[in-house]
């Protein structure tokens, strides 16, 4: 079984190597910064936040705050290695982060604030890395 399981890994990375166009692009390094910034400012927020009284009426902007911070671990590190799929998840990444914007810019403190425009930069860095309109 573990030969069907080899054979059949074989394969797709043999196709993954010949047949996308990504697999040996170079990142943009501000890009990579910008995704750590914003992963670090996630996790300061909800740093921040857990210490506030109003943390009952922020639970969408934390849970919110703790997806961005980890989807943008992850998209660093496929980036920082030139992973086929860097596109892939920096669209995601995109996604998650112009959400996590959107809910921070709710709230009028300024760390929210903060946090909102490093959210939509990095979607919008992430946007156009993906080549997404």
């Amino acid at each position: 079984m573990s030969e069907n399981l080899s054979q059949g890994y074989s394969n797709y990375s043999e196709d993954f190597e010949y047949n996308n166009p990504y697999a040996h692009s170079s990142h943009p390094s501000n890009l990579l910064m910008t995704v750590q910034n914003c992963e670090a400012t996630c996790e300061h927020m909800t740093t921040f936040l857990k210490c506030r009284k109003d943390i009952q009426s922020r639970v969408i902007q934390l849970q919110l705050l703790r997806d961005c911070a980890d989807i943008c671990t992850l998209t660093a590190k496929y980036i920082a290695r030139n992973s086929g799929f860097s596109k892939c998840i920096a669209n995601l990444c995109a996604y998650i982060c112009e959400i996590c914007g959107t809910e921070c810019s709710k709230f009028p403190d300024p760390e929210s604030q903060n946090c909102a425009q490093v959210c939509l930069h990095c979607a919008r860095e992430c946007r156009a890395f993906a080549m997404i309109p």
